[in-house]
């Protein structure tokens, strides 16, 4: 017997936890690179237990380079295209003179929006026990201007924001699996 699409999509959201919204759509990509790294771990590298679900879940110390003059704000997403586009975290608003962001901190300056667990804020990496590893991207973008989303703004609403108005990406991708 096969299980219906709904019950599917609602059992991977609950593993992940669900209560909010995923994004159906890509992140966007944009024309001019900016490099972001993190202490915690190398691009392409596995996320610490530390920083997960099944440690503290503090958000990893992130830093940027690169960001154009012209940028006038920036906007951080952490997506994981593993579980249907589950938003980790987005934050906008930034000012694009913000060069990092403390562990456990939000980007100051910034508005954190609704992500997939339908909480403001940082939600930690926790796919389903048995999966194979997720990939968490962290993406920066700089925009031309400021977005001007409000808080209730769906993930979808706002990578269409970036696909209109960013000018410089750069995504660190993280790894994480938990067996």
């Amino acid at each position: 017997m096969r299980a219906a699409p709904a019950v599917v999509a609602a059992l991977a959201i609950a593993g992940c936890g669900g209560g909010g919204e995923n994004a159906s759509l890509a992140l966007p990509e944009a024309p001019e690179d900016i490099t972001v790294r993190s202490p915690a771990f190398a691009d392409g590298g596995a996320i610490p237990k530390r920083f997960t679900c099944d440690g503290d879940g503090d958000s990893p110390a992130l830093s940027w380079s690169g960001v154009p003059a012209q940028a006038r704000e920036l906007t951080l997403v952490v997506d994981d295209p593993d579980a249907g586009h589950y938003v980790h975290w987005t934050v906008t608003g930034i000012p694009p003179q913000t060069a990092s962001v403390a562990q456990g901190e939000e980007p100051k300056g910034g508005e954190e929006l609704s992500n997939s667990a339908g909480d403001d804020g940082w939600t930690p990496p926790c796919p389903p026990k048995g999966d194979d590893e997720h990939r968490y991207l962290f993406a920066l973008y700089a925009t031309d201007r400021p977005l001007g989303l409000g808080e209730d703004t769906s993930p979808d609403d706002v990578r269409r924001a970036l696909g209109e108005r960013a000018i410089a990406r750069g995504v660190l991708t993280g790894r994480f699996g938990r067996g």
